[in-house]
């Protein structure tokens, strides 16, 4: 029989014991057979983040309520603030009794969301002026990782808006991670699922009109390879929400084709008059692929503001959606592409290594000590 994961049980204690590493409950027994200690953490990782460790503190205080004991937790930055590789990020103290078998868990709840922040971090600075939706849940394992990568994106967001003033985060696509960025209620009106149920674009957009009356309406362009012309009618339509700015046309383009109206000749072209001599500033193929390639290319996104603009919809937003990453969106960034909002959820981590953080004891019953190779972590005086 599987336990359930430590967010989704009110059996904390039970929690811990089931989920907890072997060694660490082990440790404790002994220490309680043996004499408590008072010691302290350090608690790092080995690769630049920013510092997100919101849920790690809250359920630290959780257990401590419920144990009847005092955590004392030390943070050396503020949230969101950037941290390098093997700083501490904070200090955690309390008898040795009643923390040692808490390691693993607390260390689940901080690396990921570090990381994770930092790379939203990073989107949101390359593309200050435009804003962004969380859209991970789809991709996270589990409910928790949900809520840890959606924290993790409005910390990296906020921290953006601090450093570089930018847009940022502007909500997620889930209700029960709405609250992280201010809202009630998670944003998105149309999946692909619901064009091929309505059978064209033009319909779906009626469709949810009718349902959602008044509401702004972002319509999907890819379905049947028509971007510009499903775009153009779906306009057409609801010309008073295009005027209105609440009707935006996102771009999800898979990377098997171009876009409607566009090849590889001509995607060059749109990029060189809309930003003459970008291209010839990739360093790599996946840049040159994001500049002027199949997919969401910074090409496409030029090249639908330029379609809506003709015909008269220079009001109608542009949502670009499809493998939106730190890199891809340093690229749209450099060339100034026409993206009113960001729909991603890329900036969870790519490599899972990377999101290790690690808790060393740098003291006991307030005597320094902290095995060899780890002195850097010792608190200064």
């Amino acid at each position: 029989m599987t336990g359930k994961s430590p967010n989704e049980s009110d059996d904390l204690e039970g929690d811990i014991d089931r989920w907890t590493d072997q060694y660490f409950k082990k440790t404790r027994a002994i220490v309680q057979r043996n004499g408590d200690a008072e010691v302290t953490y350090a608690v790092f990782m080995r690769r630049p983040v920013s510092f997100a460790p919101r849920l790690m503190i809250d359920w630290l205080n959780q257990v401590a309520a419920e144990r009847e004991v005092t955590f004392n937790i030390q943070k050396c930055f503020d949230e969101g603030d950037w941290v390098g590789a093997g700083e501490p990020l904070l200090y955690l103290s309390g008898p040795l009794s009643e923390l040692v078998d808490l390691e693993t868990l607390y260390l689940q709840k901080l690396g990921a969301c570090c990381v994770a922040a930092y790379n939203a971090y990073l989107m949101c600075s390359s593309l200050p002026d435009s804003q962004f939706l969380a859209m991970d849940a789809r991709h996270c394992a589990g409910h928790e990782m949900a809520e840890m990568m959606a924290y993790a994106a409005s910390v990296g967001s906020e921290g953006a808006r601090r450093d570089r003033d930018a847009v940022g985060f502007i909500g997620n696509a889930t209700d029960a991670t709405a609250h992280f960025f201010g809202n009630e209620k998670g944003l998105g009106t149309m999946p692909h699922a619901l064009i091929g149920y309505a059978g064209s674009t033009l319909r779906a957009a009626e469709m949810y009109a009718e349902a959602f009356p008044g509401e702004p309406l972002t319509i999907l362009v890819d379905y049947f390879g028509q971007e510009v012309t499903d775009a153009l009618a779906v306009c057409n339509r609801f010309a008073d929400l295009a005027e209105e700015g609440a009707l935006a046309v996102r771009l999800d383009t898979h990377g098997g084709r171009f876009v409607e109206g566009l090849d590889t000749q001509s995607s060059y072209a749109v990029l060189e008059r809309h930003v003459p001599r970008a291209v010839r500033q990739y360093r790599n193929e996946e840049e040159l692929r994001w500049l002027v390639g199949t997919g969401v290319s910074a090409a496409a996104i030029f090249h639908m503001r330029d379609k809506l603009d003709e015909a008269g919809f220079p009001k109608a937003r542009i949502v670009a959606s499809s493998g939106f990453n730190f890199f891809k969106c340093q690229v749209m960034g450099s060339v100034n592409a026409p993206i009113d909002m960001v729909g991603t959820g890329s900036y969870l981590p790519d490599d899972w290594r990377e999101t290790y953080a690690t808790a060393d004891i740098v003291a006991y019953d307030g005597e320094p000590k902290v095995k060899v190779g780890r002195e850097f972590l010792l608190q200064r005086r």
